[in-house]
């Protein structure tokens, strides 16, 4: 799938629009076709001028929006993609695939080979997940060694003829830019050899295949008969093939362990020659019954020489690893917590670091703790309002530890203190993270 039109925006608060647009670049080969799909939904992609205000508003980041919206900041309008909808001329320009790291916002417009009325779902589009993989390329490409402003403007002069190489006509041939620029490099001394654009080289000696498989559980407890606990696991397949020959083919297959949830939402790298539908048509959006997929889920792949993230996905899971229940009682400018932590019987008892984050927004500075903690350390952070229980790398026998205690606050302060406009009064969270 291709890409419309790709932006890097830096972020630069107290300009006219918070932002400067450092990059654009149109296809128009993949307009005309966006056109023809699209038919009475299609928004053309405006100026960078129009589409620089639309992205800084819908993200929050223009310096005087401080306002209520209904249509992007009430809670049915959470985003949790990092895909939005711009409203541009009177039209809805979506889908737009976007987030902001170290300043900078990375940008594009993915083509939708269908109506945009209604939307589809997300999983259907493919140029989403081509997008990102094309964002972070760009953003590891900026990255690299960069050490000043200098190095960075040189970088970005670079992206308009490495994009020729690794994004033509907006289709992504290699998310690794620094391939591109190693390939520039190459053929101005030498001739290549006849090999995809996206590989520069071939690799010689002994063939090895590296997978590592990192997961993320997103959970939410609220300890309330009304309203019910959730909880999901991210995860990320990130692979490294080192195999001889210009084109090798390779298939790989992941199983679950028994009784394990079936993936969903699963997103692949563009090197993935073809898949089971049923992969593509496992939702977290649809209820789960038994006929989910269970794999086993196989990848056959043309393999990059570098390492590369060969899928993302969520998943089901029992019960949260980590149980928790947080109480708050605020008493004038005290408030007396209660934080119990149980660990899952399931779990293994052994961490590299496992810490719990307990936040006071819209308070002034911590003044004075008194605390009770059955296991670990307590660490206060004063100016910043918040606590962090350092657990370390297990609980005790009893997989199960509790801290109590009285934080004292001063007066509030302005410049430092946190905000937060939904945890007001009682409403308060805390994070546990290993």
């Amino acid at each position: 799938m291709a890409q419309r039109a790709v932006w890097l925006i830096s972020r630069e608060p107290g300009t006219p629009f918070c932002g400067t647009v450092r990059f654009s670049r149109r296809y128009p080969t993949v307009e005309k076709r966006a056109k023809v799909f699209n038919g009475a939904s299609y928004v053309p992609i405006p100026e960078d001028g129009p589409f620089l205000k639309a992205l800084l508003f819908e993200l929050r980041l223009l310096d005087d929006d401080e306002d209520f919206i209904e249509s992007r900041d009430s809670c049915s309008h959470i985003n949790k993609t990092s895909v939005y909808g711009l409203l541009i001329g009177g039209g809805e320009l979506w889908p737009v695939v976007a987030f902001l790291k170290n300043n900078m916002i990375y940008a594009c417009v993915p083509l939708v080979e269908q109506t945009l009325s209604p939307h589809p779902p997300l999983i259907s589009i493919s140029g989403i997940s081509q997008g990102f993989e094309l964002l972070f390329g760009v953003q590891d490409f900026l990255s690299l060694s960069q050490k000043n402003d200098t190095e960075l403007n040189t970088k970005l002069n670079q992206l308009p003829d490495l994009l020729l190489q690794a994004c033509p006509f907006g289709t992504l041939l290699d998310a690794n830019l620094q391939n591109s620029l190693d390939s520039i490099n190459f053929a101005s001394v030498t001739h290549s050899q006849k090999q995809p654009a996206w590989k520069v080289g071939t690799y010689k000696g002994k063939p090895q295949v590296s997978i590592s498989i990192t997961e993320k559980v997103k959970s939410m407890q609220y300890d309330k008969q009304d309203i019910a606990d959730t909880w999901q696991v991210v995860g990320t397949v990130t692979c490294k093939c080192d195999l001889e020959g210009i084109m090798p083919n390779v298939t790989i297959s992941l199983s679950l362990p028994t009784n394990g949830s079936p993936l969903q939402d699963i997103l692949v790298h563009p090197c993935v020659t073809s898949l089971d539908s049923a992969i593509l048509t496992s939702s977290s959006i649809d209820a789960m019954d038994d006929s989910a997929f269970s794999g086993p889920y196989k990848f056959p792949l043309t393999p990059p020489l570098e390492s590369f993230n060969l899928c993302y996905y969520t998943s089901q899971v029992p019960v949260p690893p980590i149980l928790g229940f947080y109480q708050m009682k605020e008493e004038e400018i005290q408030v007396k917590i209660t934080v119990n932590l149980k660990l899952h019987e399931s779990v293994k008892n052994n961490f590299e670091f496992c810490e719990a984050h307990i936040p006071f927004y819209n308070r002034g500075p911590i003044t004075h703790v008194e605390y009770k903690v059955s296991f670990g350390q307590l660490e206060v952070f004063r100016e910043k309002s918040s606590l962090v229980w350092i657990i370390g790398q297990k609980f005790p026998k009893s997989m199960e530890i509790n801290l109590s205690g009285t934080v004292t606050f001063g007066a509030k302060s302005h410049e430092k203190q946190s905000f937060d406009e939904i945890c007001i009064g009682g409403t308060a969270y805390l994070k546990t993270g290993n």
